[in-house]
């Protein structure tokens, strides 16, 4: 592989790697990868495919990237949060049992006696969605992310993009979705918890899915 083709397509490793490094320790290991991934998209294309070497290229870094991230874990529930995670569940149990229903995050951080921004971050980085049911066609029992904790299912591309949407939301639609998809909050609970009415709840959370999804559908689109 030329010096000219790593030059070409640098920006364009880095643009991906980007979206699954944590830090610049991270994003110089996935370039890297990405570069193999380079290499064997110029080793495997055929100029009478139909397809732009440019297309072709960035399936390939991705894969590879993707692939690097599987296998090393990058993404992986840290120590501290998966037993931060789990005292979130004991203590959410408890305090439902105790108040009679579901309690805030603000609670269960007051109780751990730890930062709110704690208990967003192992939420966050858990990917513990359930079931998040919003639409990507208009068939209404079909829906993409019918979720197991990423952990058990495995990293895919899907789980990624997913949570690069929902870390994009500010805080009041990201407090919602938490409520709704990581607490399992009906509406009404949801409504009580951010002192705004069940039907604002509802057309709040319809507005929400519908961003994400069409962001998404842009995004694969591209």
């Amino acid at each position: 592989m030329d010096n000219n083709t790593v030059v070409e397509y640098r920006k364009l490793i880095y643009s991906i790697a980007k979206k699954y490094s944590y830090n610049e320790n991270d994003l110089e290991d996935l370039y890297q990868v990405g570069n193999i991934g380079l290499y064997n998209a110029l080793k495997n294309y055929k100029k009478d495919s139909g397809t732009k070497f440019s297309t072709y290229a960035h399936f390939y870094i991705k894969g590879e990237i993707l692939k690097y991230v599987r296998e090393n874990k990058l993404i992986k529930v840290n120590i501290e949060n998966t037993k931060l995670l789990r005292s979130i569940n004991k203590v959410k149990e408890y305090l439902t049992q105790v108040k009679e229903r579901v309690p805030s995050l603000e609670e269960i951080a007051e109780y751990l006696e730890v930062p709110i921004e704690s208990i967003y971050s192992a939420i966050n980085s858990s990917m513990s969605i359930k079931s998040l049911d919003y639409e990507l066609s208009e068939d209404k029992d079909s829906n993409l992310y019918d979720y197991e904790a990423y952990i058990e299912k495995g990293y895919n591309e899907d789980i990624l993009d997913l949570k690069e949407e929902i870390e994009k939301l500010n805080d009041e639609e990201k407090s919602l979705i938490i409520d709704r998809y990581f607490l399992d909050k009906s509406q009404k609970e949801t409504s009580e918890t951010m002192g705004i009415s069940q039907v604002q709840v509802s057309r709040k959370e319809s507005k929400i899915l519908n961003k994400i999804r069409n962001n998404i559908l842009t995004k694969k689109a591209a």
